[in-house]
């Protein structure tokens, strides 16, 4: 496959233009190990070269420094760039883990007045509620988010995993643009309400880790670990597998059931048709896994848009070659019973997606 620019989709029924795929930036500052911010920016620049417009963060990400590295590229780039950023994960003080959510209206107006200012903008894109306050209805909090759009600070609101009732209600407060939540190979949850309600109110879907976070790059070999990972372990990660040991000390994917033990075992034995597929197309598997991706949106009749996260601009241009990569039917039929055999849940804690509420 040779680099392409990728196509312009519409963020849901009558929003804007945006690339077909997004980056998802969150890798740049923390969670998945070592960092290098000379790095992101090049690979910044050759996302928005390809034709990649929407850059995806959060406040929560760096504790607030993702934005601020983001800002000085938004702003050199302002009439290109779709900036869509969160707010609603509040961290506990100088630490990785966080301790709530919050979505009451002081907290929204306060957490977009900081975005804003890391940012050095005037109005974000898109603003998502980055989790569902269980403490404070839905309306409300959508109601707060809306009163930014009414100033000019917003111009589209999003929702990231929401269930489908969710995004309901939030939709009759003000118009909802986009929904993020996970979706992949190995992840397909939201296919049961969430995703039948954003087609019919016109509700793009995001698709934040639609790599599975590496799983389905065929890098991590159970046991195996990821090649070339780093050695190093915290005191609180020993006891996990070899192959969560491949994993740098600081890469929250040590956390994660799906990565540890013989769950990660059982995981990278799934990847074998996916592999399959790869080679007969001379394709990697995560052009295959980003592939299927794409190919939702005709199966289920809405705006989807992955976001999927990489400091590498090789890694970069593969993924936006996946946007035009089309699976056949017997591939799909091939690939379709993975997620059903998927070994652990998303996360150590369930209780903050949507998934725990539907």
């Amino acid at each position: 496959m040779s680099a392409s620019i990728l196509p312009a989709v519409p963020l849901g029924t009558g929003g804007p233009l945006v690339g077909a795929q997004g980056l998802g930036c969150m890798g740049f500052s923390e969670f998945y190990g070592p960092t290098a911010p000379d790095e992101a920016r090049r690979t910044l620049q050759i996302a928005l070269d390809l034709g990649v417009t929407m850059f995806d963060t959060a406040d929560l990400y760096g504790d607030g420094d993702n934005e601020g590295l983001l800002g000085p590229f938004v702003r050199a780039h302002r009439d290109r760039v779709f900036l869509a950023t969160k707010f609603g994960i509040v961290r506990r003080a100088g630490e990785k883990s966080w301790s709530r959510v919050r979505g009451d209206r002081a907290y929204v107006r306060q957490s977009a007045e900081a975005s804003l200012k890391r940012l050095g903008i005037d109005q974000i894109d898109l603003y998502y509620a980055h989790r569902r306050d269980t403490s404070v209805p839905i309306e409300d909090t959508v109601g707060a988010m809306a009163e930014l759009v009414q100033e000019g600070k917003v111009r589209y609101l999003g929702l990231s995993e929401m269930t489908g009732p969710e995004l309901r209600a939030a939709h009759g407060v003000h118009p909802i643009a986009a929904l993020q939540s996970e979706w992949s190979l190995f992840t397909r949850d939201i296919e049961t309400s969430v995703v039948p309600a954003a087609a019919e109110l016109g509700v793009a879907l995001v698709a934040y880790s639609p790599l599975g976070r590496g799983f389905l790059t065929g890098s991590f070999t159970g046991t195996q670990g990821l090649r070339g990972g780093a050695q190093g372990l915290s005191a609180g990660a020993q006891g996990l597998s070899a192959g969560a040991q491949r994993l740098s000390a600081g890469d929250v994917r040590l956390t994660m059931p799906r990565f540890t033990g013989e769950h990660a075992d059982a995981n990278a034995a799934l990847l074998e048709p996916v592999r399959d597929i790869a080679a007969r197309r001379d394709v990697t598997p995560a052009q295959v896994a980003l592939a299927w991706v794409h190919q939702r949106s005709r199966v289920h009749g809405l705006t989807v848009i992955p976001i999927p996260g990489t400091r590498s601009p090789g890694r970069l241009r593969q993924n936006v070659e996946a946007a035009t990569l089309t699976l056949s039917d017997g591939e799909l039929t091939v690939l379709e019973p993975l997620a059903a055999k998927v070994a652990g849940a998303r996360y150590a804690d369930m209780t903050s997606t949507a998934t725990a509420r539907e």
